[in-house]
């Protein structure tokens, strides 16, 4: 299991739903954190949790649907000279369940495809090459299962949009020590997921974290984090590696 204490992650989608689960996980493991949301007023609270568990964090904003926000905050993690080792592409967006959906509008496939796709792969870009050049780094996009479901064409179409180019990216690093991967969380009760979701949003741990400190040095997979829902991150890992 690889040692993370000290590096850094970027999570986008820190203060609520999954990115929450993920951010105090990795603060546990003594993992630095560059903490995303929309506002900065809505990373305070995990902030103050996270740094008074001993890690080093800080708070960035910016609207994933707005391509020069996403740049913007870019620029700024690399101004500010962060190295960021790990990547968590977890925010997400799901615009609307459409019963009529032969009426579907244009716009719920152009703001999906933004935020589900675009932005997560201009992070990609602009880290990935860095962590080449270093030797190490983990990339982790949180993909879905959904399927058959023509109500959500938006949201499921930029999802698989996303599974196929993690997957290309992964072939070009596949064998060495940086690592890009998919991991779906299930449908769980969060403010995406909504109330009738049959998984509690902690039952995602150890599961989404598993492409961070996996150290088999494989990339371009789909995980299933509730096949690991109640293991350790070790009983997980030793199981995800099939050791």
């Amino acid at each position: 299991m690889r040692n993370l204490k000290g590096k850094w992650a970027l999570i986008t989608g820190a203060n609520r739903g999954l990115g929450y689960r993920i951010t105090k996980f990795m603060a546990s493991q003594g993992c630095n954190l560059i903490l995303h949301s929309r506002d900065l007023k809505h990373t305070e609270k995990v902030y103050e949790e996270v740094t008074a568990m001993g890690v080093d964090a800080y708070c960035i904003a910016a609207e994933l649907s707005k391509p020069e926000q996403v740049q913007a905050m870019i620029d700024a993690i690399k101004k500010k000279g962060t190295q960021v080792d790990i990547l968590f592409n977890d925010a997400a967006v799901q615009i609307a369940y459409r019963t009529e959906y032969f009426t579907t509008p244009v716009s719920d496939y152009t703001e999906s495809f933004m935020i589900n796709t675009i932005a997560p792969m201009m992070l990609c870009y602009a880290f990935m090459p860095p962590m080449i050049e270093r030797g190490f780094g983990r990339i982790i996009n949180t993909t879905s299962g959904i399927q058959n479901e023509p109500q959500q064409a938006g949201y499921s179409a930029s999802k698989a949009a996303l599974d196929k180019v993690t997957k290309d990216l992964g072939t070009t690093v596949e064998g060495t020590d940086v690592m890009i991967n998919l991991v779906d969380p299930g449908w769980c009760r969060t403010d995406l997921g909504g109330p009738k979701a049959p998984n509690d949003p902690d039952s995602v741990i150890p599961g989404m974290v598993l492409g961070a400190f996996a150290d088999d040095k494989k990339s371009g997979r789909w995980i299933s984090a509730q096949d690991y829902a109640g293991m350790t991150l070790e009983e997980a890992l030793k199981k995800f590696e099939g050791k």
